[in-house]
């Protein structure tokens, strides 16, 4: 039997969330919420549980490991929790809506995972998000991240961003030079990932492979900094056609936020979400952060597993994490001290809250501190009419 302090405790990576960051967290999806839909985004509502294999079909078969499963009660089948909403919403693209023009989806719900990402970090994110699917060009890839930008501004983080920029296309146009099994590819991307040099240059030199392939391997995953590794970039990825093009990509998409004065990072190395994204990848990080407070890139094959592989691109971010730097605005009411009987004293309230005052009851026999009930004004009878008074 539970003693009185276990009754209360929380799982490891799940925390409930009190009212004063529950109103700053909020505050902040009411105004990211209004935001996209000024940029044309739909809100959208994929389910919270579905059945495993839609759940963790494509793309979403990364987050398997990640995935609560349980056994539907009605069917006996196995459903997931979604560890992830943007594969349900590509479904939604693909399968239920099916437009020929592009599709701006836009979302803001919790997500559950079987671990954090890092140790200390919670397994219950409230993941926003937008999504755009049907168009292959930089323009889509700008928009999404000019939004991100906004997002940020809203949260009043965006001076201390560093928005981290990579393309995968860059390791897959070596890959493309090399006669590599899959296995081997694999092993590869994992040294990448984890950016072991000397497993790096062990993994090379027990391969025959073309030596400016094997050059360029050994140097991409330190190729990083400002826009300047671009330009060290084209003579030792020259060769190969297909990370020139994806070069090329990430090029435009650097030059036009680096004039915008956006803090940027370029990780030519990055592979973050390899098997997942097929063009930029990119993350923005706040100082004294290890995991990025939004991520996000270009995914064309999403869709491809619901018979519609539509190019798409879009960005998510844990909303809690994301309002934690954001002081939620200070409480402003007005107690109302009288009786719910009194009819006059009734249609002063519903006239105080229609003009969108925070009106409060004064409870008869409860302490009623107007500290605690967040009123620095209160709502008296004077006579035969109900006024309003500071109070001391």
């Amino acid at each position: 039997m539970m003693n009185q302090e276990e009754q209360w405790l929380l799982p490891d990576g799940v925390e409930e969330v009190l009212p004063g960051r529950a109103r700053a967290i909020e505050q902040l999806r009411r105004q990211t919420l209004d935001l996209y839909q000024r940029w044309g985004y739909e809100l959208v509502f994929p389910p919270l549980i579905e059945f495993l294999e839609s759940l963790l079909n494509g793309a979403g078969r990364d987050l398997e490991r990640e995935t609560f499963k349980i056994t539907d009660q009605l069917t006996g089948r196995l459903m997931g929790v979604r560890a992830d909403i943007t594969p349900q919403v590509a479904r939604m693209d693909a399968h239920s809506l099916r437009r020929s023009a592009p599709s701006r989806l836009c979302y803001c719900s919790s997500a559950l995972r079987t671990r954090p990402a890092v140790a200390g970090a919670t397994r219950l994110p409230y993941q926003l998000g937008v999504e755009l699917f049907g168009h292959a060009g930089s323009d889509s890839d700008l928009e999404v991240m000019s939004l991100l930008l906004d997002t940020l501004a809203l949260a009043g983080v965006a001076d201390q961003v560093v928005l981290d920029l990579g393309h995968v296309g860059l390791f897959r146009g070596l890959l493309d030079a090399c006669d590599l099994s899959d296995a081997e590819q694999s092993q590869l991307e994992d040294i990448y990932v984890r950016k072991a040099r000397v497993e790096l240059d062990t993994f090379l030199a027990e391969r025959d492979l073309p030596a400016p392939a094997a050059r360029a391997l050994a140097a991409l995953p330190w190729l990083a900094g400002g826009v300047d590794v671009i330009d060290q970039a084209r003579t030792l990825l020259g060769d190969f056609p297909g990370a020139v093009a994806a070069l090329d990509e990430l090029a435009v998409l650097a030059g036009v936020l680096d004039a915008r004065g956006v803090k940027l990072h370029l990780d030519l190395g990055e592979l973050r979400g390899y098997h997942y994204h097929t063009g930029c990848v990119f993350a923005a990080y706040l100082p004294g952060e290890s995991e990025p407070v939004a991520k996000g890139g270009r995914y064309d094959h999403i869709g491809e597993v619901f018979g519609r592989a539509r190019p798409a691109t879009g960005f998510s971010a844990d909303l809690k994490m994301l309002a934690a730097r954001t002081d939620a605005a200070a409480l402003s009411g007005i107690l109302a001290e009288g009786s719910l009987q009194d009819a006059a004293f009734v249609a002063r309230v519903n006239e105080l809250r229609g003009s969108g005052e925070r009106v409060v009851l004064a409870l008869t026999g409860a302490d009623n501190d107007p500290q605690e009930l967040g009123c620095q004004r209160k709502l008296v009878s004077e006579g035969s009419d109900w006024v309003i008074k500071d109070i001391d």
